[in-house]
Parts: structure tokens; sequence; C-alpha cells
């Protein structure tokens, strides 16, 4: 069994921001299963399960995060988690594989170090850095125009390395699906 958690923000005002990523993977990920949702409040998120495979999206924000996945983990004694999240540390569009490692200064991994174990798999996607600009507000800041022309295409790709994370180790996902930017998978993205 496998628990696949996308990291976000709830709210409308915070849909297409850039630390919403996870929740829109999950999204996807949701419409090519037939999941079932599973309701309780202990959980604070949104669960589903379809067969072997549960998807959370946390609704305690992202800075306690952990609490939620603990929770799920906890309660149906799930060792394989998979977390999806955005990276400021890689160009936008870039996707990255790995296990555990540091929080690189993002709250809702670190929030999930403090939780559970540091031994997940990561799905990181890259939302880029700009020189001089507030970290929180640019995390929290929407997607530009140009980038939202590769969105679609850039979930769907995540999704399908989600999907094969499950059938395959992290290290075969990483070298089929990993992505410098953008510009690998939406040729007509610019910076």
């Amino acid at each position: 069994m496998v628990l696949i958690v996308g990291l976000g923000n709830i709210g409308e005002e915070y849909l297409y921001t850039r630390h919403n990523i996870g929740f829109h993977v999950i999204d996807a990920l949701l419409s090519r299963l037939s999941p079932t949702p599973i309701s309780n409040p202990d959980f604070q998120g949104k669960l589903y399960r379809d067969g072997d495979i549960f998807l959370l999206k946390p609704s305690t924000y992202m800075n306690l995060s952990g609490k939620s996945v603990s929770a799920v983990r906890n309660f149906f004694k799930l060792e394989n988690i998979v977390i999806i999240h955005d990276d400021l540390d890689l160009p936008f569009g870039a996707l990255r594989f790995k296990v555990g490692g540091g929080s690189g200064g993002h709250n809702g991994i670190r929030s999930l170090d403090n939780w559970t174990q540091q031994n997940s798999i990561r799905v990181r996607m890259g939302i880029g850095k700009p020189p001089s600009v507030d970290i929180s507000k640019y995390v929290l800041s929407r997607f530009s125009s140009s980038e939202m022309e590769c969105f679609d295409k850039w979930v769907e790709l995540a999704s399908s390395a989600v999907l094969n994370l499950i059938q395959e180790d992290w290290q075969s996902t990483s070298s089929k699906f990993s992505k410098k930017s953008a510009k690998y998978f939406c040729p007509q993205y610019s910076e």
C-alpha cells in the first residue's frame, strides 16, 4: 500500500499558486483512477482510496501538513509515502525525484519530517526562484501566463510519473520522467 500526498493550501485564493502544485497532481491522479472518498475528521484532509493507493490533500495548510499525513499513515499503518511538492531550487517545469533529504527551507517538508519518517519518495516540481523576491510572496503567487501554457502538460507528466512509481522503483521512474525544465516537454515555453 502507498500513500500519495500532494502538498498545498486549501482555499480558492491559493488554487493556482506555485505552492499548490501538489494538489493539482493529486487532482489529475483522481481523474485517472477510480477512488472512493474516505471521511474522517482526524485525517485533517481530503483522503481517497483506490485499492492499495491512498491519495491525500492535507487541509492543515502547508506548515502543518505532517499532522495530516501522520494521522493517515498511523491509522492505515502505511510505510510507503510519496510526497509531491513545489521546489524553489529547480527551474519552472523541472521534475525530479529523491528519497528523503533536508527540507531545503520548505515548510511543508519540514512539517512532514517532524511528524513522519524522513525516507519518503519526493516528487520535486520546480517553480524557479527569481532573484530579489520575497520567497513567501513568490510561492503564494500565481503562475505566469507563459507558465500556465505548460501547466496541464506538466501536471499530467507528474501524475504519470507517480503512477509509474507505484509499479517501479524511484530510480527507474527518475530515469524515465525527470525533466530539467518546462522546455523539455513544452517547446513553446519561454522564461
